[in-house]
């Protein structure tokens, strides 16, 4: 029972710390792009 519980709680660390990094990935490339299209 234990064993279930911490597999469960990894695959929810792991999946959330995946969708904050996706988040990351796109605020900085949306960053990116507002600087260039600035720039010209």
């Amino acid at each position: 029972m234990d064993i279930d519980v911490i597999k469960s709680l990894e695959l929810m660390g792991m999946g959330m710390a995946a969708i904050f990094f996706v988040i990351i990935v796109i605020y900085a490339a949306l960053n990116l792009m507002l600087k260039w299209t600035s720039e010209k």
